[in-house]
Order: structure tokens, then C-alpha cells, then sequence
């Protein structure tokens, strides 16, 4: 990964997402992994965020509610305190260690990480295909200078 931004940033934020979708949408290696057509929800505590992709970047970062889980096509839940271990760790080791990706934390965190509104399981199986470039857009965190709430 190349150099971290120097200006920081709140976790869990609109702008800290957005950091995160310029830096994706910069990266080449991103785009290699190939398309990504998803709708993903983020719950951290009682905070939503809406994170759209489209091919091959992320179109829209916004912050919802609770409802706004029904459009999307999975989400992914954590405590504030697992969020934040995961952006720590991110951080420390330039991309998540074996025990902080979104495939172990979905396997060893009771109940899983994701999750679908609606009970659709088609929807709900996007995180599994597309997790690669999700772990990348995750992984990119590292170059953010974050803060927490």
C-alpha cells in the first residue's frame, strides 16, 4: 500500500468512509479484483452507513437508519469496540491480520458479522462473492489517520 493520509479521521464517520471510497477508487489493484455490484450496510452500535459499489468503484458512501437495511444486500454488524479492534489491527499490520478478516471475524463472532434485513438469502450470499474486494476496501483503511469517538 502506498503512504497513509496524515489528517485524521472519525471512526465511525461519513467522512471516514469516504476517505476510504477515494482511496479505493484511486487504487488499481482494486479495480483488478473485479466488479462489484453491491449494496453493503454498515452497523456500528446504533450508527448506519450505506456503502454503494458499482463495477468497479464505490459510488456512494451515506450514513442512514436502521430501515435503510432493507435496501441493502447484506450488512455487516459489529460493537463499537469490534470496530474499532478492527481498524486498529488493520492499521498496525498494513491490512488486517488472520484474525481480523471479514471472513473470521463472520465466522468466530457469535451469530456472524453479516447479515440481510429481509431474509434474502441471494442478497445475503453477495458478501461471500464479492468478500475479496471487500477485505481490500477494509485492508485500505490502514492508510487513514483514525481517531475514535
Amino acid at each position: 500500500m502506498s503512504e497513509r493520509r496524515s489528517t485524521a479521521l472519525k471512526f465511525p464517520s461519513v467522512e471516514w468512509f469516504r476517505a476510504l471510497q477515494e482511496l479505493v477508487n484511486e487504487d488499481e489493484e482494486f479495480r483488478r479484483l473485479g466488479s462489484i455490484d453491491a449494496v453493503m450496510g454498515i452497523k456500528v452500535g446504533e450508527r448506519v452507513f450505506v456503502i454503494n459499489f458499482e463495477a468497479f468503484e464505490c459510488t456512494e458512501v451515506t450514513e442512514g437508519t436502521e430501515y435503510d437495511l432493507i435496501d441493502a444486500d447484506f450488512y455487516l454488524e459489529m460493537t463499537v469496540e469490534q470496530w474499532q479492534d478492527l481498524v486498529t489491527n488493520t492499521r498496525e499490520n498494513n491490512g488486517a491480520d488472520l484474525s481480523h478478516t471479514l471472513n473470521t471475524l463472520d465466522l468466530m463472532i457469535e451469530g456472524g458479522i453479516s447479515d440481510n434485513a429481509t431474509g434474502d438469502q441471494l442478497r445475503a450470499d453477495v458478501f461471500f462473492r464479492v468478500n475479496q474486494s471487500l477485505q481490500h476496501f477494509f485492508d485500505s483503511s490502514a492508510r487513514l489517520e483514525t481517531v475514535f469517538e
